[in-house]
């Protein structure tokens, strides 16, 4: 009786109850990190604020998540279609390429240590680290589901049921947000240097 009452509110909603709460909580963590760079903002104002140019690994890490975007996306739609190779194939992609972002992250603040910006040198400083090391954390996370996905078309017959659907799309929305969350830091960065 439960589950046919669920289903009938999930027909009503036109929503799934787990994506409507994976959309809540991309909302909490853009609340988040708006609260991030709205601190940025209030203590940059305050004075006693070092300048210096982002990194250009910053930019670099910037290709690699948006290209797995891209690959992901990719991957859902060889998945929905039935296509195992292509499939396999852009999902291991798309689990590289987000390696690879948090790699470059890592090499960005080294490149920061070179140019002797450290997370106590100066508030300017600690707020770069800060908010790409949890935007970062945040990648990890996702790199995780990668992981359990990347299990489920190795292990699994390519079978497309609603349940394999649904997870997959939970993954692509969690990988996207992740993505833009990411544009939006960097663009924020950009705009406080001009």
């Amino acid at each position: 009786m439960k589950v046919a009452v669920a289903d009938n509110v999930y027909r009503n909603n036109k929503i799934h109850p787990q994506k409507f709460a994976m959309l809540l909580g991309c909302a909490s963590m853009t609340m988040m990190f708006m609260g991030f760079t709205s601190a940025f903002i209030v203590r940059q104002a305050g004075g006693n604020w070092l300048e210096f140019l982002l990194p250009n690994m910053f930019f670099y890490s910037t290709g690699a998540i948006v290209l797995s975007s891209i690959t992901i996306h990719i991957a859902y739609r060889a998945f929905k279609k039935g296509i195992t190779s292509v499939y396999r194939s852009f999902l291991v992609l798309s689990f590289l390429l987000g390696l690879a972002f948090v790699v470059m992250q890592y090499f960005a603040w080294q490149e920061m240590g070179e140019m002797g910006v450290f997370m106590d040198t100066n508030p300017s400083g600690s707020f770069v680290y800060v908010i790409s090391g949890v935007h970062a954390a945040h990648v990890l996370g996702g790199i995780g589901v990668l992981t359990v996905a990347l299990v489920h078309a190795f292990a699994l017959k390519h079978k497309v049921t609603e349940k394999r659907k649904l997870r997959f799309e939970l993954s692509l929305i969690y990988w996207h947000f992740v993505d833009v969350l990411w544009l939006y830091i960097l663009l924020f960065f950009i705009l406080q240097q001009s």
